[in-house]
């Protein structure tokens, strides 16, 4: 079994914090972890997110808060410490990147050659709204519109050939929303983008946990059915944001796409 998402933000890049999501992993018996950062905590990524900032008094204190707490070089020499050791299970490291369609070349910049295992391109922001922040930034928004937009920036994140892999691809849903239309269309089209350009797709079980009375857990099981049918692979994570949560209903996940036939 994989958990495919586990940031390690919330510690210092110590081969003594690494360890403790690799004990926490073991104990749940999963074959394989992949750790990663968001990439907003390294200030070489700083220029993407301007006009979100001026977009949102929110957003801009969120930023300023949180972003460009943590050094690049530190953490690439971290990834060359743990893969000079042996563990008990297999360990990637990567960079989960909010898609931002007029900062592809920055990304890429930024990440080429750098050495990481994978690269996780999430869509966090849609026409500069942070959709997954608060419940409360969603008063007022045109639900039907965000929706449509969400799926066109998951397209083109899909079509940039920059990403590994998608994450956690129908997080929209996160707190209740949902439009007025069906969706099948969209997850049809988007299924299709990733198994044309190689894109796996995160079943992450950190919405459900997040939100548990408006989230379900993992992909829509229409949306998994679409992605099946066009071969895409699929991989669980749990989103964690600290060692105790790895692991956070990774055999779920695993039955709901079983199930999803």
């Amino acid at each position: 079994m994989i958990d495919g998402h586990i940031h390690i933000e919330r510690g210092d890049y110590t081969l003594e914090w690494i360890q403790r999501f690799v004990d926490r992993a073991v104990e749940m018996q999963l074959d394989e972890i992949r750790l990663l950062e968001h990439n907003f905590m390294f200030k070489e990524f700083s220029p993407m997110y301007d006009r979100v900032c001026a977009h949102s008094d929110f957003v801009n204190d969120w930023f300023h808060r949180k972003a460009g707490l943590k050094n690049y070089d530190e953490y690439l020499e971290l990834i060359d410490k743990v893969r000079s050791r042996e563990y008990p299970i297999e360990i990637k490291f990567g960079l989960e990147v909010c898609y931002f369609k007029d900062y592809e070349d920055l990304i890429v910049e930024q990440t080429k050659g750098k050495g990481f295992d994978f690269l996780l391109g999430s869509v966090h922001f849609v026409d500069d709204f942070a959709f997954d922040h608060t419940k409360e930034l969603w008063e007022g928004i045109d639900v039907d519109e965000i929706y449509q937009h969400y799926f066109e920036d998951s397209f083109s994140l899909a079509k940039s050939r920059i990403f590994d892999g998608i994450g956690h691809p129908d997080t929209i849903k996160l707190f209740g929303h949902r439009p007025s239309f069906a969706l099948t269309d969209y997850y049809e089209r988007l299924a299709l983008e990733l198994a044309r350009n190689n894109v796996y797709a995160d079943q992450n079980s950190g919405a459900e946990r997040r939100c548990p009375q408006t989230a379900g857990l993992g992909i829509d099981s229409e949306f998994l059915r679409a992605l099946k049918k066009h071969n895409v692979e699929i991989i669980t994570s749990s989103d964690a944001h600290c060692p105790e949560d790895v692991g956070y209903k990774i055999r779920e996940l695993n039955e709901c796409v079983e199930r999803a036939e």
